[in-house]
């Protein structure tokens, strides 16, 4: 008798060595690229320069392939080309800076940060067997990012800079804690509304065609409204607060596929935008920059001025279709154009076309996180790796738009390029939990112990069983906050599921009452063996 032998499953690791040999290749020959340009010569430092970035990828790349071997093999990779490609600009801005007697210096404390980050995603993919774990923190994780996004306020320990209290100084370094913040509330946020996602889809009154939430249920949303103007108003800081308001109402959409939310999300930041600037003069003046920015009174304004956002237009502009090339710029003479404007750098001596080349790594590193949220089995997962991509694709927008003058200035900063160790070492963890959530999705049936393949198989495979010892049919019923939360744990609730699969299968095929579970009529297709 023939037999047919499974097909082998690829699990990529091999493209990712290509992958990571191409993004070595973009940012060492960009790097080598502004030495040659502005020394005739190679960096001085470009051979330990090289030797690190080779050691993080050929590092990454074992990790992954001991620990997490089904992994996106493009989720690294992409993001090495990143900060390769920022590095090698910010060195290029180091070498004008100097030139200019202005305070360097930033690019080699930016690979060091670099380390520190890839090194604590290596930690994130070791440590974290299961991202489901993170659930049980989930009120943790909120006090936590509520603590982070207070420190700076703290006499003493926070520092004003450019007029927005973000940052605490630890010694000769700044922090900004807000960056973790957001890792720690995409954790409760998706807790959060994992478990209680079933209020918030319930229908309240219908208005204009658009069904609305019941009012009892948009508590949530006002409290994160409240917090996110408080930290607009306290902290003076506008990016911050339009981003964690921006995850929550995303994930709120994610979790109850209503537009409502999203409408109303938008409403009521306005609202709260237009208070603001009515209200407190350093609002007002970041949107008489955004409307009136080649106004020659704001643009000569000796602090808060628009001549940041107009040289950085000018830069833009310098480099049209092709770019000035690396090193042939004038990047430089903007304000913070290695951390704020590093977008219109890379415009300036790569032109449009590199920069829609960069933009597109962005969107590609976006529709991996998506599509691992899509193909995650469980409900945490999916919101968790949805919120976590929904804040690298919404930094960006955010990013680019200040500097393009879409939207206003709002002081972030760009995932993985601008200089800034807090932004850079909180994205590299994020890609940790992208990688441990993408090895999930991706591992197929049959690897390591039992798991819950959706949420709602379980509840049918539980009311079959309740069928199966009743002797008759019972109509089906809504599941509960707690049943969610029971299908997605790990552990003995999987175990549990798995054994009411077992007898549901079986009495389905042999009657009620036996308890043959190796009964090869049996369905057990909605288990998968996982480590």
């Amino acid at each position: 008798m023939a037999t047919v032998a499974p097909s082998r499953i690829r699990t990529g690791r091999a493209a990712e060595v290509w992958l990571f040999l191409l993004a070595l290749a973009l940012g060492l020959g960009g790097y080598a690229l502004v030495g040659l340009n502005t020394g005739e010569a190679l960096p001085e430092n470009f051979g330990s320069y090289a030797l690190t970035l080779v050691v993080i990828a050929v590092v990454l790349h074992l990790v992954v392939r001991w620990r997490a071997r089904y992994a996106d093999p493009l989720l690294l990779p992409l993001v090495l080309a990143l900060n390769g490609i920022g590095l090698a600009m910010i060195h290029r801005i180091d070498i004008g800076l100097a030139s200019r007697g202005l305070a360097a210096g930033f690019g080699p404390r930016q690979l060091i940060w670099t380390m520190l980050g890839a090194a604590l995603a290596v930690g994130v993919i070791v440590a974290l067997r299961d991202h489901r774990i993170l659930r049980r923190f989930t009120f943790t994780a909120m006090v936590a990012g509520i603590v982070l996004l207070v420190l700076p306020m703290v006499p003493g320990l926070g520092s004003r800079i450019n007029g927005a209290q973000l940052w605490i100084q630890v010694g000769s370094y700044s922090l900004q804690p807000a960056e973790l913040a957001k890792i720690l509330l995409a954790i409760f946020f998706a807790g959060y509304l994992v478990t209680n996602r079933d209020v918030l889809t319930l229908a309240g009154p219908k208005v204009l065609g658009l069904q609305l939430p019941r009012l009892r249920d948009l508590g949530p949303l006002v409290v994160a409204w409240a917090a996110c103007i408080g930290v607009l108003v306290v902290e003076r800081d506008l990016g911050t607060s339009l981003l964690f308001f921006g995850l929550f109402v995303a994930m709120v959409y994610v979790a109850t596929e209503r537009a409502s939310w999203i409408i109303i999300g938008l409403l009521m930041f306005a609202a709260g935008a237009l208070l603001a600037i009515a209200l407190f003069p350093h609002v007002a003046d970041r949107f008489d920059i955004w409307l009136n920015a080649l106004d020659p009174e704001i643009y000569n304004r000796e602090f808060g001025g628009s001549g940041q956002v107009v040289r950085g237009l000018f830069g833009l502009a310098l480099g049209g279709l092709m770019g000035t090339g690396w090193g042939e710029g004038f990047p430089h003479l903007v304000s913070y154009a290695n951390s704020d404007f590093i977008i219109a750098a890379l415009g300036e001596e790569l032109g449009l076309t590199g920069l829609i080349a960069i933009l597109m790594v962005y969107l590609v590193l976006a529709q991996r996180g998506i599509r691992m949220a899509i193909g995650v089995r469980d409900g945490f997962g999916k919101l968790l790796a949805s919120g976590l991509a929904f804040t690298i694709a919404f930094q960006c927008f955010v990013v680019v738009g200040g500097v393009t003058r879409l939207i206003p200035l709002t002081g972030l900063t760009m995932p993985f390029m601008a200089a800034g160790g807090s932004s850079l070492v909180a994205n590299w963890i994020v890609i940790g939990l992208l990688v441990r959530i993408s090895d999930s999705s991706r591992r197929p049936a049959g690897e390591g112990r039992g798991e819950v393949v959706s949420e709602d198989t379980a509840v049918v495979a539980l009311s079959a069983l309740s069928e199966a010892s009743d002797g008759g049919p019972r109509r089906g019923r809504k599941r509960t906050g707690a049943e969610d939360a029971r299908s997605d744990a790990p552990g003995p609730a999987e175990d549990r599921t798995a054994s009411a699969r077992e007898g549901a299968g079986t009495a389905n095929d042999q009657g009620a009452g036996s308890d043959d579970g190796d009964d090869p009529g049996a369905q057990h297709t909605e288990v998968v063996e996982r480590p």
